[in-house]
């Protein structure tokens, strides 16, 4: 084994896929200090700028002085508190359904909603550009498993007419994307999948607290209920500034979770303190909508100087703004040369991306400002290669 793991690593290495990691010295920020080093940060999911906010401090401080710091146990042993409980009374409300069941994790929430409800004789059909934890859940199922091209109906629908009439049908996307920054067209895919007696579950990561009039998501910018998307999966560790997740939906989803999702089941529930934090968060989706308003401004900014320059963007009018470098070699190159300027963003390469597709993947967030957008694209402007700019983006 341990001539297998050196082989292993030493081919990470030669295609420079190696990944390392980075020591934080600073609580999240536009300003961080890492490895001893002071960095304007461009690769945080912090989309709203809340994971320092002094009231989320604040709620969490007085939650650990009442309720302590560890869950204790699974929620359905002793482990489900009050705060908890409040947490997904709130979820449920802004998203429009009828309960919320909470998660420890993301990758939890996909893994136990997917594996809970389809089995063999079932069907799963998945975007290609799918979260790992998504297409994970699909093979892990033992559900007949499709992967669709990429917001391709076309595509998706040639699948849907093949399938036999037997066993369940469930389509899964990301609403968006988490590598290329676009959006699934989540009301073209709940469409299909009425047409077809399919069931249509989002994973809302990258859009939760960011997008509609409420911050509730991309359910709410494309305004489909819970009728049209059945299942709605959030985190809480990006847009919110907290930690976890959630899957909300109906009353029969729900209970049926509890009951058959493992990863609920068997993992003890996150910190009350941290349910907290995130009570204290959605109080500030609704008080501070002009931190989505800015985080619009910026993106647009941001957009209008890459153009300018002919920066290789890839097509997204999200947070997520990937530079679409090719090479491995060449992304941690530019990487590397940003950290020189003091701006940290990271290279993202195979197999994360396909091969061919490494980028670097810029992330904007509220908390940074018109001054810090310029100072990325001056940044931009001298590091990467004259070959690589475009003349038509």
């Amino acid at each position: 084994m341990t001539e297998a793991l050196q082989r292993r690593l030493a081919e990470r290495h030669q295609q420079s896929r190696y990944r390392k990691r980075r020591v934080l010295e600073t609580a999240q920020g536009p300003r961080v200090r890492v490895d001893g080093r002071d960095f304007l940060l461009f690769c945080s999911n912090d989309y709203l700028g809340l994971a320092n906010h002094p009231q989320l401090i604040a709620a969490m401080q007085l939650a650990c002085s009442e309720y302590g710091v560890g869950g204790g146990a699974s929620h359905l042993v002793c482990g489900h508190s009050a705060l908890h409980h409040r947490l997904e009374e709130r979820l449920a409300e802004i998203a429009g359904r009828d309960r919320a069941l909470l998660f420890s994790t993301g990758y939890m929430a996909n893994l136990g909603v997917v594996t809970a409800l389809v089995g063999k004789g079932d069907h799963i059909l998945e975007d290609r550009l799918n979260h790992a934890s998504l297409l994970d859940a699909g093979l892990l199922s033992g559900a007949k498993f499709q992967r669709f091209r990429h917001n391709d109906l076309a595509d998706l629908e040639r699948r849907l007419q093949k399938l036999p009439a037997e066993g369940l049908r469930l389509i899964v996307v990301d609403a968006v994307f988490s590598m290329d920054g676009d959006m699934a067209p989540l009301s073209d895919l709940a469409a299909l999948a009425q047409k077809y007696n399919a069931c249509l579950m989002a994973d809302d990561a990258h859009g939760f607290g960011v997008f509609g009039k409420t911050g509730a998501g991309s359910s709410e910018l494309f305004g489909l209920n819970q009728e049209q998307l059945p299942i709605l999966m959030g985190t809480l560790g990006k847009g919110i500034g907290s930690y976890g997740a959630f899957i909300a939906g109906s009353e029969l989803l729900i209970e049926s979770l509890i009951q058959f999702a493992r990863p609920y089941i068997y993992t003890t529930a996150m910190p009350p303190a941290v349910a907290a934090a995130s009570l204290a968060s959605l109080e500030l989706l609704a008080t501070e909508s002009w931190r989505r308003d800015h985080l619009q401004h910026l993106i647009t900014r941001f957009k209008s100087g890459a153009a300018k320059m002919a920066l290789p963007l890839m097509a997204s009018d999200t947070a997520i703004q990937p530079l679409l470098v090719g090479e491995e070699s060449l992304a941690m190159a530019i990487s590397a040369n940003l950290e020189a300027e003091g701006i940290l963003v990271s290279a993202i390469r195979p197999p994360t991306v396909a091969v061919g597709q490494s980028r670097l993947r810029i992330t904007i967030t509220a908390a940074h400002t018109d001054a810090d957008v310029d100072a990325l694209l001056g940044a931009l402007h001298r590091v990467v290669p004259a070959g690589l700019r475009v003349a038509t983006l």
